[in-house]
């Protein structure tokens, strides 16, 4: 009877501390990735610290920050992606800022509003996106310094849900990459 009751402890011994181990193991916080090799790589959201050249005037966070002189987001009207001409004037823009810095690739965001589904945006915002990278291209900018990613509506400026928020978030930003 000794040996049972023994045995019932220990199991329940064992148990209780397994389930500690996949409770403290599941409630760790994942550490946040190496941010330059997310740039790099194009896999996560953080910008390579290379960035942070404050002499060339960039920001880790892209033109949305509005803190790189050239470099301006551009906007697009709702499900659209295609280029207006006041869109075309900022991307001019944007060309001769790209030209004038050769060291730098840029990343072109695409983002949507709030509205549709998370595959339908993740798709418009990808052709925001090529939209704006076929155009510098066709200003003289290299295809391999130019990189795509959509964000779809993953990454709104304003989370409101009216024409003035959505407006700001129907875009493609650009952020440089050395």
């Amino acid at each position: 009877m000794q040996s049972t009751s023994f045995r019932s402890l220990w199991l329940a011994g064992t148990v209780a501390t397994l389930a500690l181990l996949v409770s403290v193991s599941c409630s760790h916080k994942p550490t946040e990735p190496d941010k330059t090799t997310a740039a790099a790589t194009g896999t996560g959201d953080a910008p390579s610290a290379a960035v942070e050249n404050k002499d060339m005037q960039t920001d880790p966070m892209g033109s949305d920050s509005g803190k790189i002189a050239g470099l301006s987001t551009v906007y697009f009207e709702y499900d659209q992606a295609k280029l207006t001409s006041d869109t075309k004037k900022k991307l001019a823009d944007n060309a001769d800022w790209i030209k004038n810095h050769p060291t730098f690739t840029i990343q072109v965001e695409g983002h949507t509003d709030s509205r549709g589904s998370v595959e339908y945006n993740l798709a418009l915002g990808e052709r925001r996106a090529k939209s704006v990278k076929t155009y510098l291209e066709s200003l003289g900018i290299e295809s391999k310094r130019v990189t795509i990613i959509s964000y779809g509506k993953e990454k709104p400026i304003d989370p409101g849900e009216s024409e003035s928020a959505w407006s700001k978030n129907r875009r493609a930003n650009f952020v440089p990459i050395q």
